[in-house]
């Protein structure tokens, strides 16, 4: 069970993950990770920020068994 409130997946991301075929491998992550992504790229404010959390968690998935850049 989450303890955090679940967060909602923004449209451009889920596009984004869709296009490069991750969309699977996002959901196959338990939900506490999949929660985590989320709020963590909610709260960047820069959209640097953001877009750099987006592509971690792009490669993090794309590589397998890495969640936050833990193995």
């Amino acid at each position: 069970m989450l303890k955090r409130p679940l967060a909602k997946m923004p449209d451009s991301l889920h596009a984004e993950l869709e296009a490069a075929n991750l969309m699977t491998a996002f959901e196959q992550r338990p939900p506490y990770q999949r929660n985590d992504y989320l709020h963590w790229i909610e709260r960047a404010r820069h959209p640097e920020t953001r877009r750099k959390r987006i592509n971690q968690m792009i490669d993090e998935l794309t590589k397998g068994g890495i969640y936050m850049g833990m193995q």
